[in-house]
Formats: structure tokens, sequence, C-alpha cells
């Protein structure tokens, strides 16, 4: 089990220059998990895509219901005082921390691509690239 944040699961989903590193982690370890956050965020990804026309209504659509049915039952409400400490402890936003946190609380690795995340919390996560290739 990985923890993967809302980039990871765009670029699995929405088809572009990380995509391929995207399926290459999941086929390394299928059962991704994240906190509820996920879908806001990944809505609002897929808003800039249909702001900027590339992606139609019908292909952010099915990125929107191929993302919500990979991570259905594996979403999770993580701890406020969890999220804060992670907060505290470094320059991270809330929305960033909250992965950290479950990653912490099931005491799994974040897999991301964000340097910030990365930098802040190298115990606790692994790069989206460094995953992929098995590192």
């Amino acid at each position: 089990m990985i923890v993967v944040d809302v980039n990871v699961l765009a670029y699995l989903w929405i088809p572009g220059d990380l995509t391929m590193l995207a399926e290459a982690a999941l086929a390394r370890d299928p059962h991704w998990v994240s906190p509820i956050l996920w879908r806001s965020e990944f809505r609002n990804i897929l808003a800039g895509y249909l702001r900027r026309g590339a992606l139609d209504r019908d292909a952010a659509a099915r990125c929107l219901d191929g993302a919500e049915s990979q991570i259905a039952g594996h979403e999770y409400l993580v701890p406020s005082d969890l999220v804060m400490g992670k907060v505290a402890a470094s320059t991270c936003s809330a929305c960033d921390c909250e992965y950290v946190a479950l990653a912490e609380d099931l005491d799994a690795k974040l897999v991301t691509s964000d340097r910030e995340i990365l930098t802040a919390f190298p115990a606790r996560t692994t790069s989206l690239k460094a995953f992929a290739e098995g590192a």
C-alpha cells in the first residue's frame, strides 16, 4: 500500500509526460490510498484542463470516473491534529500535509513528485520517479 497525492493520480488518469511513470508505480503497487481531499483537488486540476481547452467535458468526466473508481474504498479522513503537526513542522500547505499525515497514520510511504514535500518529509516520502523505477 502507498499513499498517493493528487498529482500522481492526475498523471495516471490525464495523459501526459508523467503518465508512464504513474503506470509503472501502479504496476509496482496497485493498492493506492489517499485522503478524501484528493477529490476536490482532482476536480480543480480537471477544471484547469477544461478551461485551457486541453480536455473536453466528456474526457474530463472519464478521467474523474476512472480515478474515483480506482480510489473508491481507499479514501481516508485524516485527523486534524496530525495534519496541523505536519504544518507546524514545515512550510508545506495544509493540503499537502494531509497526504503526509495519512502516510504516517497508515505507516506507509507517500509517493509524490512535489519537491517541497519530498524535501520537508524525506523519511515518509519517495518520488514518483524513484518509486516507479523500483529505487
